[in-house]
């Protein structure tokens, strides 16, 4: 009587444990984050340009308007997806989107330059296009924001979805943010 008395005891501590750990582990839940005291550290990057410096010319409409390479590192725990969205914030009629990049798998390290990958889904840009498309503006410097979220879902979008509505997704879901900018005026 005293095993069968310790046995059920072990039994609950066991199965209070396991419940503990599936309900408190974000890596298992899908539900909005609401307190998130993590240390931010995840990092994106490119070996193509430094932050708030120049993008090379490769990389825009007057050169191959192929993607820069970028890294990505100390992606968050918990992590599920990732999207990358890349924008214009100097184009004078609006925020202009020049490339969205969602459902990238969360042990994802970067992309290289020119990435195209079946394990990833495009959004639609400005141009129209569900590509990358290279800085392109028409006078002065311009600032090109290149922004990567940590998410703790995967996004149920198709192909094509505009940057409203993967913004309009990912709220409440985001870990974590990084972000690098590049410059780029035209010659």
């Amino acid at each position: 009587m005293k095993r069968l008395l310790i046995f059920i005891v072990l039994l609950l501590v066991a199965g209070w444990l396991f419940y503990y750990y599936f309900t408190h582990n974000p890596y298992f839940q899908n539900k909005p984050v609401t307190n998130n005291n993590l240390v931010k550290n995840m990092t994106l990057k490119s070996p193509a340009f430094e932050n708030n410096q120049p993008i090379p010319s490769k990389y825009t409409c007057d050169g191959t308007d192929v993607n820069p390479p970028l890294t990505f590192s100390d992606i968050p725990y918990g992590t599920k997806s990732l999207v990358l969205i890349v924008d214009d914030p100097d184009s004078p009629s609006k925020d202009f989107t020049h490339w969205i990049v969602f459902n990238i798998e969360p042990y994802s390290t970067g992309f290289p330059e020119n990435y195209t990958s079946s394990n990833i889904t495009l959004g639609k840009n400005d141009f129209g296009k569900s590509a990358y498309g290279g800085p392109c503006p028409n006078t002065g410097e311009h600032r090109y924001v290149f922004k990567l979220y940590a998410l703790n879902t995967i996004l149920l979008l198709q192909e094509g979805a505009s940057k409203a509505e993967v913004l309009s997704n990912i709220q409440g879901y985001v870990i974590e943010q990084a972000e690098l900018i590049g410059l780029y005026k035209r010659q």
